[in-house]
């Protein structure tokens, strides 16, 4: 089958790190590069636990991009595993199962929690996590019947969507409710990460809030907010006019492409203070904040224009980043980092953050069908590369590879 094959080795590393600040473009073609376009055998199920899905839609996502031009983190080196077929945010139809998977049909369209926790490593007893609902932070991603790999998509074990053909564990199979597209369905997972960062730090409807990033999953978060029915005020910051004009449709009260300093004052009333070296700090402030960037800069920023008492959510994936932490206890404030997501308390019990973005979708609540703005056929993957690069340019908000 075609899929799209990524791989990290060492002499690409080296080489990579040389040619990459000459053009990016070296990461995915030339000699060098990350990724190319392969003819790889048909998976086949890992045990009778698993089961097969023809690919009809995976979305792409940062963390695919990032991969490809190697602006990972190292930290999280031991937790992945090359070569890989990437791509985590898929639907399809099932072709194959297993004889222990039982409550999803041949021929019916899933999609899939991308998380390769204990059940799907074979591993008895399961973790703390696992046990507690959150798989997506299991602590044997690098132990049990599979290689290294925090899910489908970074696991030599385990190729992703961007193939023709995916094997999922029963546990992480999620069937599409009657009515969702295949566009919805595919987009599911980033909307369960907002919606979980979102739960993690719930606005209150008098809330000042603040969303870093107009990007896919700073909409998503967005989406969530007003899913969720919170008539909270929001700011979002995103440079970009396109992905600002979407940030503004997805319920945004207004959106700021400049001093995020002049926007909390503007937004909350809050005072700014300027030290005699260094940024100023606001007093007052926004009450929470989403970052999806998780750059130094805007990590700094989000902590100086932070409410005493507020919390700042870390969505995005950036590199090593000095703090002033003055902000931290001078405003008794909080720091989450947002990873995945998880079972979560609802009326009656408990609910994985994953089925209620899809049930979400599902009642009209939230819409991301005109999110998809580009699909892709895999042997167009370097052109798919190059609209990611340059979003603005293209008009781009989700790209996708269709099968």
């Amino acid at each position: 089958m075609k899929a799209l094959l990524l791989n990290l080795d060492p002499l690409r590393f080296v080489a990579l790190n040389i040619l990459r600040p000459l053009s990016v473009k070296f990461c995915y073609t030339g000699p060098f590069s990350t990724v190319k376009l392969a003819d790889i055998p048909e998976p086949e199920l890992p045990s009778q636990e698993w089961l097969k899905i023809k690919t009809r839609l995976c979305g792409v996502c940062g963390s695919d991009i990032n991969l490809m031009f190697m602006k990972d983190s190292p930290t999280a080196m031991p937790f992945t595993s090359f070569p890989c077929v990437p791509g985590h945010e898929f639907c399809g139809e099932v072709v194959e199962t297993g004889r222990d998977v039982t409550g999803v049909k041949i021929g019916e369209l899933v999609t899939a929690i991308p998380a390769l926790g204990c059940e799907a490593r074979g591993i008895k007893p399961v973790c703390r996590s696992c046990a507690a609902g959150i798989p997506g932070n299991c602590e044997n991603f690098a132990e049990g019947s599979l290689a290294p790999g925090m899910f489908t998509g970074i696991c030599s074990d385990v190729g992703g969507g961007f193939a023709e053909y995916v094997v999922v564990h029963r546990s992480q199979v999620v069937r599409v409710p009657k009515g969702v597209s295949q566009q919805s369905a595919a987009l599911t997972e980033p909307l369960a990460v907002g919606l979980q960062a979102v739960l993690d730090n719930l606005p209150g409807k008098n809330d000042r809030v603040l969303v870093i990033g107009g990007g896919v999953i700073g909409a998503m978060v967005i989406k969530s907010i007003r899913g969720l029915g919170i008539g909270c005020d929001i700011t979002a910051a995103e440079p970009s006019p396109f992905a600002a004009a979407y940030a503004k449709k997805s319920g945004a009260d207004r959106t700021v492409s400049g001093d995020l300093i002049k926007a909390a004052i503007d937004a909350t009333g809050g005072r700014a203070y300027k030290p005699l070296l260094g940024g100023p700090v606001v007093m007052g402030g926004f009450d929470r904040v989403y970052d999806t960037v998780g750059h130094r800069h805007t990590l700094n920023t989000s902590l100086r224009i932070l409410a005493t008492g507020g919390t700042l959510s870390v969505l995005g994936i950036g590199g090593d980043a000095k703090l002033d932490l003055t902000p931290l206890w001078l405003k008794l404030q909080t720091v989450k980092g947002c990873y995945a997501y998880r079972e979560n308390p609802v009326k009656g019990g408990r609910k994985q953050a994953f089925n209620m973005a899809l049930d979400m979708i599902a009642v009209g609540k939230v819409h991301v069908d005109d999110m998809l703005t580009h699909r892709f056929r895999l042997e167009d993957y370097k052109k798919m590369i190059e609209t990611n690069v340059s979003k603005g340019k293209y008009k781009a908000m989700k790209t996708a590879f269709e099968f």
